[in-house]
Protein backbone atom coordinates (compact mmCIF):
# COMPACT_ATOMS: atom_id res chain seq x y z
CA UNK A 1 0.00 0.00 0.00
CA UNK A 2 0.92 3.23 -0.79
CA UNK A 3 1.48 6.40 1.54
CA UNK A 4 -0.95 7.89 0.56
CA UNK A 5 -3.40 4.94 0.50
CA UNK A 6 -2.39 4.28 3.82
CA UNK A 7 -3.19 8.38 4.93
CA UNK A 8 -6.46 8.15 3.02
CA UNK A 9 -7.47 4.53 5.37
CA UNK A 10 -6.29 5.66 8.07
CA UNK A 11 -8.43 9.22 7.92
CA UNK A 12 -11.45 7.15 6.48
CA UNK A 13 -10.75 4.99 9.44
CA UNK A 14 -10.87 7.58 12.10
CA UNK A 15 -13.55 9.36 10.87
CA UNK A 16 -15.52 6.15 11.68
CA UNK A 17 -14.37 5.88 15.11
CA UNK A 18 -15.57 9.90 15.75
CA UNK A 19 -19.18 8.36 15.03
CA UNK A 20 -21.16 6.62 17.62
CA UNK A 21 -21.47 3.33 16.50
CA UNK A 22 -24.74 1.73 16.25
CA UNK A 23 -24.20 -1.34 18.00
CA UNK A 24 -21.25 -2.91 19.77
CA UNK A 25 -18.13 -4.66 17.78
CA UNK A 26 -19.58 -8.17 17.50
CA UNK A 27 -16.00 -9.45 18.37
CA UNK A 28 -16.12 -8.00 22.08
CA UNK A 29 -18.59 -10.81 23.55
CA UNK A 30 -16.62 -13.88 21.82
CA UNK A 31 -13.27 -12.51 23.79
CA UNK A 32 -12.64 -14.06 27.20
CA UNK A 33 -12.31 -11.44 30.70
CA UNK A 34 -8.93 -11.91 30.42
CA UNK A 35 -8.72 -10.70 26.57
CA UNK A 36 -11.11 -7.61 27.83
CA UNK A 37 -9.12 -6.84 30.44
CA UNK A 38 -5.75 -6.82 28.80
CA UNK A 39 -7.42 -4.90 25.56
CA UNK A 40 -7.68 -1.83 28.27
CA UNK A 41 -4.44 -1.70 28.94
CA UNK A 42 -1.16 0.39 27.38
CA UNK A 43 2.26 -1.22 29.08
CA UNK A 44 5.83 -0.50 29.23
CA UNK A 45 8.01 -3.02 28.00
CA UNK A 46 8.14 -6.05 28.44
CA UNK A 47 4.84 -6.01 28.63
CA UNK A 48 1.86 -8.71 29.60
CA UNK A 49 0.65 -10.74 26.47
CA UNK A 50 -2.51 -9.46 25.33
CA UNK A 51 -2.52 -5.88 25.91
CA UNK A 52 -4.00 -3.31 23.37
CA UNK A 53 -0.81 -1.25 23.42
CA UNK A 54 2.73 -0.92 24.37
CA UNK A 55 4.69 2.69 25.46
CA UNK A 56 8.20 2.59 23.97
CA UNK A 57 11.29 4.73 25.19
CA UNK A 58 14.44 4.93 23.98
CA UNK A 59 15.77 2.45 26.50
CA UNK A 60 13.41 0.12 25.20
CA UNK A 61 13.17 0.87 21.63
CA UNK A 62 15.00 -2.49 21.02
CA UNK A 63 13.02 -4.70 23.08
CA UNK A 64 10.30 -7.23 21.53
CA UNK A 65 6.62 -5.64 21.48
CA UNK A 66 3.79 -8.08 21.44
CA UNK A 67 2.48 -9.16 17.89
CA UNK A 68 -0.06 -7.04 16.76
CA UNK A 69 -0.05 -4.32 19.75
CA UNK A 70 -0.72 -0.55 19.51
CA UNK A 71 2.95 1.35 19.55
CA UNK A 72 2.92 4.06 21.28
CA UNK A 73 5.28 6.84 21.90
CA UNK A 74 6.13 10.69 23.70
CA UNK A 75 7.26 12.18 20.43
CA UNK A 76 6.45 15.87 21.64
CA UNK A 77 9.98 18.12 20.01
CA UNK A 78 13.50 18.46 21.08
CA UNK A 79 13.89 17.65 24.50
CA UNK A 80 11.09 16.21 24.99
CA UNK A 81 11.69 13.19 22.75
CA UNK A 82 11.17 9.50 23.72
CA UNK A 83 13.33 8.45 20.69
CA UNK A 84 16.10 11.39 20.61
CA UNK A 85 17.70 10.80 16.92
CA UNK A 86 13.78 11.07 15.40
CA UNK A 87 11.47 14.21 14.75
CA UNK A 88 10.30 16.78 15.43
CA UNK A 89 14.28 18.52 15.48
CA UNK A 90 13.14 21.69 17.58
CA UNK A 91 10.51 22.19 20.49
CA UNK A 92 7.03 22.68 20.61
CA UNK A 93 7.54 26.28 21.79
CA UNK A 94 9.94 27.22 19.29
CA UNK A 95 7.08 27.14 16.03
CA UNK A 96 6.09 30.35 14.88
CA UNK A 97 3.13 29.39 11.80
CA UNK A 98 0.80 26.37 11.55
CA UNK A 99 2.71 25.71 8.56
CA UNK A 100 5.49 24.87 9.89
CA UNK A 101 3.81 23.06 12.59
CA UNK A 102 2.34 20.41 10.46
CA UNK A 103 5.61 20.06 8.46
CA UNK A 104 7.00 19.12 11.56
CA UNK A 105 3.92 16.71 12.39
CA UNK A 106 4.13 15.42 9.22
CA UNK A 107 7.91 14.31 8.95
CA UNK A 108 7.46 12.97 12.52
CA UNK A 109 4.43 11.03 11.62
CA UNK A 110 6.87 9.30 8.69
CA UNK A 111 9.50 8.62 11.21
CA UNK A 112 7.55 7.24 13.53
CA UNK A 113 5.59 5.11 11.62
CA UNK A 114 9.14 3.55 9.31
CA UNK A 115 10.06 2.28 13.26
CA UNK A 116 6.86 0.95 13.89
CA UNK A 117 5.17 3.21 15.82
CA UNK A 118 1.34 3.94 15.04
CA UNK A 119 0.49 6.64 17.87
CA UNK A 120 2.36 9.71 19.47
CA UNK A 121 1.34 10.85 22.59
CA UNK A 122 1.43 14.56 21.27
CA UNK A 123 0.69 17.39 21.10
CA UNK A 124 0.65 19.19 24.11
CA UNK A 125 -2.67 21.49 23.95
CA UNK A 126 -2.13 22.73 27.66
CA UNK A 127 -2.00 26.58 27.28
CA UNK A 128 1.62 28.13 26.88
CA UNK A 129 1.65 29.61 30.36
CA UNK A 130 1.68 26.30 31.97
CA UNK A 131 4.58 24.13 33.88
CA UNK A 132 5.76 22.28 30.62
CA UNK A 133 8.40 24.86 29.25
CA UNK A 134 9.31 24.56 25.80
CA UNK A 135 6.43 21.26 25.58
CA UNK A 136 3.70 23.99 25.09
CA UNK A 137 3.14 25.71 21.94
CA UNK A 138 2.47 28.93 21.36
CA UNK A 139 -0.83 28.86 20.57
CA UNK A 140 -3.54 25.84 20.52
CA UNK A 141 -3.66 26.60 16.49
CA UNK A 142 -0.13 25.66 16.09
CA UNK A 143 -0.40 22.00 18.29
CA UNK A 144 -3.53 21.18 16.09
CA UNK A 145 -1.76 21.61 12.94
CA UNK A 146 0.93 19.12 14.27
CA UNK A 147 -1.35 16.72 15.07
CA UNK A 148 -2.97 17.15 11.27
CA UNK A 149 0.64 16.85 9.67
CA UNK A 150 0.29 13.87 12.07
CA UNK A 151 -2.16 11.94 10.68
CA UNK A 152 -1.06 12.95 7.04
CA UNK A 153 2.13 11.50 7.74
CA UNK A 154 0.79 8.20 8.85
CA UNK A 155 0.69 8.13 12.82
CA UNK A 156 -2.70 8.89 15.00
CA UNK A 157 -1.85 12.23 17.61
CA UNK A 158 -2.94 12.10 21.05
CA UNK A 159 -3.89 15.30 22.09
CA UNK A 160 -2.65 16.15 25.92
CA UNK A 161 -4.09 16.52 28.83
CA UNK A 162 -7.60 17.37 29.12
CA UNK A 163 -8.41 19.54 30.73
CA UNK A 164 -5.49 22.20 30.60
CA UNK A 165 -2.40 22.55 32.88
CA UNK A 166 -1.92 25.71 32.52
CA UNK A 167 -2.80 26.91 35.70
CA UNK A 168 -1.04 24.61 37.53
CA UNK A 169 2.05 25.17 39.54
CA UNK A 170 4.30 22.64 38.74
CA UNK A 171 4.07 19.35 36.12
CA UNK A 172 2.36 16.53 37.11
CA UNK A 173 5.52 14.51 36.03
CA UNK A 174 7.52 16.29 39.24
CA UNK A 175 5.11 16.29 41.66
CA UNK A 176 2.36 13.25 42.88
CA UNK A 177 0.04 16.15 43.89
CA UNK A 178 -1.13 18.77 41.88
CA UNK A 179 -3.73 21.25 41.94
CA UNK A 180 -5.29 22.81 38.52
CA UNK A 181 -8.26 25.05 37.44
CA UNK A 182 -10.62 24.00 34.48
CA UNK A 183 -10.30 27.22 32.03
CA UNK A 184 -12.38 28.24 29.21
CA UNK A 185 -9.89 28.95 26.92
CA UNK A 186 -8.38 25.46 26.88
CA UNK A 187 -11.07 23.72 26.88
CA UNK A 188 -11.87 25.51 23.41
CA UNK A 189 -8.51 24.56 22.50
CA UNK A 190 -9.17 20.99 22.88
CA UNK A 191 -12.49 21.16 21.50
CA UNK A 192 -11.04 22.90 18.34
CA UNK A 193 -8.48 19.54 18.33
CA UNK A 194 -10.93 17.55 18.35
CA UNK A 195 -13.10 18.95 15.70
CA UNK A 196 -9.94 18.56 13.79
CA UNK A 197 -10.52 15.07 14.09
CA UNK A 198 -7.80 14.24 16.95
CA UNK A 199 -8.35 10.43 18.00
CA UNK A 200 -7.20 10.11 21.05
CA UNK A 201 -7.08 12.29 24.19
CA UNK A 202 -5.08 11.80 27.51
CA UNK A 203 -6.41 12.73 30.69
CA UNK A 204 -4.43 14.96 32.76
CA UNK A 205 -2.93 13.82 36.64
CA UNK A 206 -3.81 16.63 38.14
CA UNK A 207 -6.91 17.41 40.92
CA UNK A 208 -9.27 20.26 39.75
CA UNK A 209 -11.78 22.05 42.25
CA UNK A 210 -14.77 21.22 39.81
CA UNK A 211 -14.34 17.53 39.96
CA UNK A 212 -14.57 17.30 43.90
CA UNK A 213 -10.87 17.72 43.95
CA UNK A 214 -10.66 14.28 42.46
CA UNK A 215 -7.86 13.47 39.42
CA UNK A 216 -9.25 14.16 35.89
CA UNK A 217 -7.40 10.18 35.24
CA UNK A 218 -10.12 9.00 37.68
CA UNK A 219 -13.42 11.47 37.53
CA UNK A 220 -16.34 11.03 35.91
CA UNK A 221 -17.06 14.82 35.78
CA UNK A 222 -13.62 14.88 33.56
CA UNK A 223 -14.70 12.13 31.10
CA UNK A 224 -18.28 13.32 30.97
CA UNK A 225 -16.65 16.77 30.09
CA UNK A 226 -14.61 15.42 27.47
CA UNK A 227 -17.52 13.73 25.65
CA UNK A 228 -19.48 16.73 26.17
CA UNK A 229 -17.67 18.02 23.79
CA UNK A 230 -18.59 15.48 20.78
CA UNK A 231 -15.31 13.20 21.18
CA UNK A 232 -15.78 9.97 20.20
CA UNK A 233 -12.50 8.94 20.24
CA UNK A 234 -9.94 7.02 22.45
CA UNK A 235 -9.94 9.03 26.38
CA UNK A 236 -6.69 7.50 27.49
CA UNK A 237 -5.35 8.01 31.05
CA UNK A 238 -1.79 9.74 31.90
CA UNK A 239 0.54 6.88 32.90
CA UNK A 240 -1.02 5.29 36.42
CA UNK A 241 2.85 4.51 37.42
CA UNK A 242 3.31 7.64 38.89
CA UNK A 243 3.63 6.00 42.17
CA UNK A 244 3.90 2.86 43.87
CA UNK A 245 2.10 0.20 46.07
CA UNK A 246 -1.71 -0.06 45.97
CA UNK A 247 -2.38 3.05 43.88
CA UNK A 248 -1.79 2.37 39.87
CA UNK A 249 -4.53 -0.88 39.51
CA UNK A 250 -6.62 0.93 41.92
CA UNK A 251 -6.53 4.06 39.83
CA UNK A 252 -7.08 1.57 37.09
CA UNK A 253 -10.33 0.63 37.95
CA UNK A 254 -11.52 4.15 39.48
CA UNK A 255 -10.20 5.38 35.88
CA UNK A 256 -12.37 2.69 33.72
CA UNK A 257 -15.52 2.99 35.94
CA UNK A 258 -15.44 7.13 35.32
CA UNK A 259 -15.18 6.41 31.61
CA UNK A 260 -11.51 5.63 30.47
CA UNK A 261 -10.90 3.52 27.27
CA UNK A 262 -7.44 2.97 28.00
CA UNK A 263 -5.18 2.96 31.15
CA UNK A 264 -1.28 3.50 30.59
CA UNK A 265 1.59 2.60 32.88
CA UNK A 266 5.54 2.97 32.28
CA UNK A 267 5.78 -0.34 34.56
CA UNK A 268 4.89 -3.68 33.15
CA UNK A 269 4.31 -4.93 36.75
CA UNK A 270 1.85 -2.08 37.42
CA UNK A 271 0.11 -3.33 33.80
CA UNK A 272 0.08 -6.99 35.30
CA UNK A 273 -1.33 -6.14 38.50
CA UNK A 274 -4.37 -3.75 36.81
CA UNK A 275 -5.25 -6.63 34.18
CA UNK A 276 -5.76 -8.62 37.18
CA UNK A 277 -7.35 -5.67 39.05
CA UNK A 278 -9.54 -5.44 36.16
CA UNK A 279 -11.01 -9.08 35.32
CA UNK A 280 -13.93 -8.45 38.31
CA UNK A 281 -15.04 -5.21 35.66
CA UNK A 282 -14.45 -7.67 32.87
CA UNK A 283 -16.89 -10.51 33.72
CA UNK A 284 -19.72 -8.05 34.85
CA UNK A 285 -19.81 -6.81 31.21
CA UNK A 286 -18.50 -3.11 32.11
CA UNK A 287 -15.13 -3.09 29.88
CA UNK A 288 -17.67 -4.03 26.58
CA UNK A 289 -18.12 -0.11 25.49
CA UNK A 290 -13.87 0.14 26.25
CA UNK A 291 -13.02 -2.45 24.56
CA UNK A 292 -15.53 -1.98 21.45
CA UNK A 293 -13.65 1.37 21.06
CA UNK A 294 -10.46 -0.06 21.52
CA UNK A 295 -11.03 -2.52 18.52
CA UNK A 296 -11.84 -0.08 16.13
CA UNK A 297 -9.49 2.21 17.12
CA UNK A 298 -6.71 -0.79 16.52
CA UNK A 299 -8.74 -1.53 13.25
CA UNK A 300 -7.67 1.89 12.35
CA UNK A 301 -3.81 0.88 12.06
CA UNK A 302 -5.02 -2.46 10.43
CA UNK A 303 -4.65 -4.71 13.82
CA UNK A 304 -7.29 -7.20 14.42
CA UNK A 305 -8.12 -8.57 17.93
CA UNK A 306 -9.29 -12.12 18.74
Amino acid sequence: MTVAAFVETLLAAVGALLTPAPAPVPSVPALTPEEKAALVVVSGLPAPRGVAGVLVQDWSRNMRRPRGALVFVDQEGAGANALSDLPPLVAASDYDSRREAYQAGRETGTALRRHGVHIDLAPVLDGATGPLGSRHFRDGSLGIAFARGLAAGGAGACAKHFPGLASAPVSTDNRPRVHARVRDDELAVFRAGIAAGVPCVMLSHALYPGFRNERAVVSPTAYRLLRDTGFRGIAITDSLSIVRGPWPPRWARQAIRAGADLVLFTSAHDARRAIRALLPLARAGVLDRHVARVVRFRAAFGLTTG
